[in-house]
């Protein structure tokens, strides 16, 4: 069995990049835990991703595919350029707008690196998002956008260990569900399987991706 593992190290890189968690639905009630709350930023990020001195290894998840297959996110990547993010489809904004900037940007790309780039997108709410939903959902991004759903425990587990957190699915008074999830897009480089990079709401836009990602793509940091 694979361990999942975050370095203290990049842990509080995280931390000190200002990586807040997003209520994508509405304004939070009460619903969400302390720890749901945007971390403090301690310095003004620059514009474009923001390189890891401890890269993360890729998360150690298993999941269901939009085909309703098994998916081991380590095998089925392996020395391929990544873009992993955490998010659900019910989402009105962040999560629509940033697989929209990478399907933009993934668009601008030379055929050949295009077929490199995978584009992997895990749900943080699982009970709503089956595979059926999920490719719905992608097919209006980018149809080789991959989508994984599975166990919730499983997955939150798998963001942690690169630095994202998500919480369960819970429901407003409103009747409004909100789903809680970091809001960081990782990229994997194809050298090693670590994300040596990573981008944070507001500095994921198409023209940044678009002049990343062929560095990417090719096992360098922008």
């Amino acid at each position: 069995m694979r361990t999942m593992r975050t370095t203290a190290a990049a842990a509080a890189l995280v931390v000190a990049a200002g990586l807040a968690l997003a209520g994508c639905g509405s304004d939070d009630d009460g619903g969400g835990s302390a720890a749901d709350k945007p971390a403090t930023v301690e310095k003004q990020q620059h514009k474009g991703g923001t390189v890891l001195d401890q890269p993360f290894s890729k998360p150690d998840l298993t999941l269901t595919d939009t085909h309703g297959k098994s998916y081991d996110l380590i095998e089925k990547t392996k020395g391929r350029p990544t873009l992993l993010y955490f998010g659900y489809t019910h989402c009105p904004d962040i999560c629509p707008l940033t697989m929209s900037n990478i399907s933009v940007a993934k668009s601008k790309l030379p055929e050949e690196q295009q077929k490199k780039l995978r584009v992997v997108f895990v749900t943080s709410d699982p009970k709503r998002d089956t595979p059926e939903e999920l490719r719905k959902w992608l097919d209006g991004q980018d149809p080789s956008f991959i989508g994984l759903t599975g166990d919730f425990d499983t997955i939150q587990a798998g963001a942690r260990s690169v630095g994202v957190g998500i919480s369960p699915s819970y429901k407003k008074k409103n009747g409004d569900i909100v789903s809680t999830h970091g809001a960081q897009v990782l990229a994997f480089s194809p050298e090693d399987d670590k994300a040596h990079v990573l981008y944070t709401e507001g500095n994921s836009g198409p023209d940044v991706l678009e002049k990343d990602l062929p560095e990417l793509i090719e096992g360098k940091n922008p």
